[in-house]
């Protein structure tokens, strides 16, 4: 996990300026495992208690503010850009930059490039640091590059239920930079034009399509499976920046109407054995993170529908205007 710029020096001088007695850190899964070595420096450097959230983390939209209110001074979170939320205790936010040379892999796919002039470039916020160098790299090999920030995202930056950063974008292909499937799958979905996944931790090059037809068609089969469905429950998450309980409403009055019986389920984490008590219902709604109802969809025995699917259920859209849902702040 080397690859990481975890900024402790920073933290450190922001606990002395506040003179924080206890400290909460809160990381993403794949940065956890340097939680305890950060918390002894964080001990033996500033004589702060340091107390570690063992809980799931999926972004800024889950920081554990809440549940660390009351017990901490401050609450250092990992990995992630603020979202335009308000936060019950201090936060900082820090970014744990990627550190590796991207110059080999960019070069790599400038060869699935070769016949796009105009390149919409995205990555997410480990690599936002990069953006200049990649800019510069592609323009040397006469690409027009075009970068924008979205609703609550920095310049060029994606979240897995943000895609603002790309909309309305005239261009001819767009370039990520990063790792896994998902966001570049949002990418596709939003715009239709053709994705290059720039990945520097496989040190790898490849193309969305493939992945995002057999999404397509794992989502089709629960579209049409939940078109049989009578009973519906709705969920809706207590994490604060995943909270949409209004639209939670409008989707259950929208089923009600179309003679469907619907009932709205709070959790907090989302999954199989949660949902499994519900054995009267026959399919389920995620008005929470996107990412639920896509990347774990093989988990869950019942239909989990996104709230655009749902209006594809429902007849109120078409197939063909299929997307990732979006969270707007």
């Amino acid at each position: 996990m080397s690859n990481y710029q975890l900024q402790i020096e920073e933290i450190i001088e922001k606990i002395k300026e506040i003179d924080a007695h206890i400290v909460g850190l809160q990381f993403p899964e794949g940065l956890k495992i340097r939680a305890t070595m950060v918390a002894k420096q964080i001990e033996d450097e500033t004589g702060a208690i340091a107390v570690i959230s063992g809980d799931p983390c999926f972004g800024a939209c889950d920081v554990s503010d809440v549940d660390m209110k009351g017990m901490v001074d401050i609450l250092v979170h990992f990995g992630h850009t603020p979202l335009p939320l308000e936060y019950e205790v201090p936060v900082l936010f820090l970014e744990a930059q990627f550190q590796l040379d991207v110059t080999s892999v960019i070069n790599e796919a400038l060869i699935l490039l070769k016949d796009y002039k105009k390149i919409g470039l995205v990555t997410t916020t480990q690599h936002l640091q990069f953006l200049d160098e990649v800019t510069e790299i592609l323009k040397n090999e006469g690409k027009n590059v075009v970068l924008k920030e979205g609703r609550g995202t920095r310049k060029a930056q994606v979240l897995g239920c943000n895609f603002s950063a790309i909309e309305d974008l005239s261009v001819d292909a767009f370039l990520y930079l990063g790792s896994g499937d998902f966001h570049p799958l949002g990418i596709k979905l939003s715009t239709h034009k053709p994705v290059i996944i720039a990945d520097p931790y496989r040190n790898e090059v490849r193309t969305i399509d493939q992945f995002a037809d057999r999404i397509l068609r794992i989502r089709f089969a629960k579209i049409t499976r939940a078109r049989e469905a009578g009973r519906f429950g709705v969920i809706v998450s207590s994490k604060k920046g995943q909270q949409r309980m209004e639209l939670a409403q409008s989707l259950r009055k929208m089923l009600q109407k179309k003679g469907k019986e619907a009932y709205i389920i709070l959790l907090d984490d989302v999954s199989p054995e949660l949902l499994m008590p519900f054995t009267d219902l026959d399919a389920f709604i995620i008005t929470a993170c996107p990412r639920i109802a896509i990347d774990d969809a093989n988990m869950y025995k019942k239909p989990l529908l996104t709230p655009d699917e749902l209006l594809i259920v429902l007849d109120e859209k078409k197939w063909e205007d299929y997307r990732i849902d979006e969270i707007r702040y």
